[in-house]
């Protein structure tokens, strides 16, 4: 597995290095219209667990372009790839995610983040795999994960400094940081997918 600064200079690539060049703005855009979609549909209960599969997983998707420097690369068409194919399953693996991360932070709040990223993969499994049922998908990153959580964690826990910086812009530069994550989260993906299970 990379460093979690090789993760980092890997999404910077994939988005073209400057912070206001077109495609950083375009995943901002993404990043912005996904957690407005996510939140606005806050109106009724159910809909953020309903959308947040489908939303996420078309953010995967979208970073995966990036970095794999497809001629999508512009394009929002990735970014409906979570309502395209498998809708079903792409619902329910966000579904099972909030519900098993919930269960287990009810035990204490440690126990909750573990299992968070535990499943982080699930999205981008989902995405590939569309063969795959939700509670596949959840096992199969949980699998993917053993062994990786700890370097997950760090490379999360390394722009906290970042996220403090954009919040200081009335917090209109965390969408520039969590653009930069997504990034680096598929990055990471990316390596991690190559690496053997451990069991």
């Amino acid at each position: 597995m990379a460093t979690c600064s090789e993760y980092r200079r890997r999404a910077r690539v994939a988005l073209d290095g400057s912070l206001f060049g077109n495609t950083w703005l375009y995943l901002v855009l993404a990043v912005l219209v996904a957690n407005a979609i996510i939140s606005a549909s806050g109106i009724i209960p159910i809909a953020p667990l309903l959308l947040a599969g489908p939303v996420s997983i078309g953010l995967c998707s979208y970073t995966l372009h990036l970095l794999r420097n497809t001629d999508k690369k512009n394009k929002a068409e990735p970014l409906l790839d979570g309502f395209r194919n498998s809708i079903g399953t792409n619902v329910l693996v966000g579904f099972l995610f909030w519900l098993f991360t919930v269960l287990w932070s009810l035990l204490f709040v440690i126990p909750g983040i573990v299992k968070a990223i535990a499943y982080s993969q699930s999205y981008y499994i989902a995405l590939e795999h569309p063969e795959y049922d939700a509670n596949t998908c959840i096992t199969e990153s949980r699998k993917m994960m053993n062994g990786h959580k700890w370097k997950y964690f760090c490379l999360q826990l390394s722009f906290i400094g970042w996220m403090i910086v954009g919040s200081l812009c009335f917090g209109i530069g965390t969408l520039w940081v969590l653009a930069y994550m997504s990034a680096a989260n598929a990055a990471f993906y990316e390596d991690l997918k190559e690496q053997p299970v451990v069991q």
